[in-house]
């Protein structure tokens, strides 16, 4: 898949522009604060329905501006072209559409795949637990057609436990059964899927690991549910409700959940360099890139925000010759054009201002 038109308003420092994007390599170069990142950061939100980049939502919308909005035309490698709109006025939820007609914003993000490299993405390696299932999720609700619903019930129980929880008064156990009940049935094959779209997943990430750190030799990767192994979750949440009243909340399920790496020669995520993590998280990203074009027929579209500055030469290298050789549609920031790309078939946009132009 590919975005061909890029148009935005009110983004950032982005009053309006647009960009007619080529189906290979697209670089956007221009100094810091020019708007390179935001660029980036519009494809991501119609793939993701929130930005990779830290801060209230308050903070995407231009200082002045009523509103922002993003729209794509994105074709599928079988011709198929699919109109993206995104947007929402002052502080109001997004508003999504497809084709003209206003959908749920679960239906846009489903029609555009989208995998960033940013400065922030070692927060998979080395951040908090809520980062590694997002990452999870994202890959199992383009592989499972039920996914967002049984998450969408999942949550609703879990809300609806939690406050049960925080209730001083002490409640029948027939109030918690049905929740607990639900949350067992959603959670379950929740966390089946998640098992199933990681051993799709280990064998790509092991070529990628070896392509990228090689160094550290073999990967394997360990998945916890959120609950004990092997027991039922309904029967674990009945057990645990005392202790859970006691702390106000639910601690076991799937949103407990979480994934850890251990390489042969690091068995521990301390063992790592801070260039190592950025290596580690770039890694999975390629490999969930290569799992979801398996699993689609078609290459999502990557985007690496600041490649320069994040991968010495030769990772820069490694990657690049890696994605020239792929069917996809890349998206490249920088000061100026990576040298591993010099020579190369790109098209390059200078961004100054909040403006692009096209310089090639």
């Amino acid at each position: 898949m590919r975005l061909e038109r890029l148009q935005l308003q009110g983004l950032r420092c982005i009053a309006d522009a647009s960009a007619d994007l080529d189906a290979g390599f697209n670089i956007f170069v221009g100094a810091n604060g020019a708007g390179k990142t935001s660029v980036l950061e519009a494809a991501f939100l119609l793939s993701h329905g929130r930005s990779f980049r830290s801060g209230a939502r308050d903070v995407l919308l231009q200082r002045g501006a009523p509103g922002l909005s993003i729209f794509s035309t994105v074709r599928h490698d079988n011709g198929d072209l699919a109109r993206l709109g995104l947007g929402r006025a002052g502080a109001s939820r997004w508003d999504a559409r497809l084709n003209g007609e206003d959908v749920p914003i679960g239906q846009l993000i489903r029609e555009c795949a989208v995998v960033c490299f940013e400065p922030g993405s070692h927060a998979l390696i080395a951040g908090a637990a809520e980062e590694r299932r997002r990452y999870l999720d994202w890959g199992v609700f383009h592989v499972e057609q039920e996914f967002l619903p049984t998450w969408r019930r999942y949550q609703r129980a879990l809300k609806q436990r939690n406050s049960l929880l925080r209730t001083d008064a002490s409640l029948d156990d027939g109030l918690y059964g049905p929740w607990e009940q639900e949350l067992g049935r959603s959670g379950s094959l929740i966390d089946a899927w998640r098992r199933r779209y990681l051993e799709a997943l280990v064998p790509n990430l092991r070529n990628e690991a070896a392509r990228l750190i090689p160094e550290l030799g073999q990967v394997d990767l360990r998945y916890r549910s959120g609950w004990p192994e092997g027991e039922d979750l309904s029967a674990t949440l009945a057990s645990q409700r005392g202790r859970d009243q006691g702390r106000g909340h639910t601690t076991a399920g799937v949103h407990r959940g979480d994934w850890s790496l251990s390489f042969e020669h690091a068995p521990q995520r301390e063992h790592l360099s801070r260039g190592q993590e950025k290596l580690v998280a770039l890694a999975c990203l390629l490999a969930q890139a290569r799992v979801d074009a398996a699993h689609r027929g078609e290459w999502p579209i990557i985007c690496l925000d600041d490649l320069a500055s994040e991968l010495d030469l030769a990772h820069q290298t490694a990657v690049l010759d890696s994605l020239l050789e792929a069917p996809a549609q890349v998206l490249v920031t920088g000061t100026e054009i990576p040298r591993a790309l010099q020579g190369s078939s790109v098209k390059v946009f200078h961004v100054e201002q909040g403006q692009l132009s096209p310089l090639l």
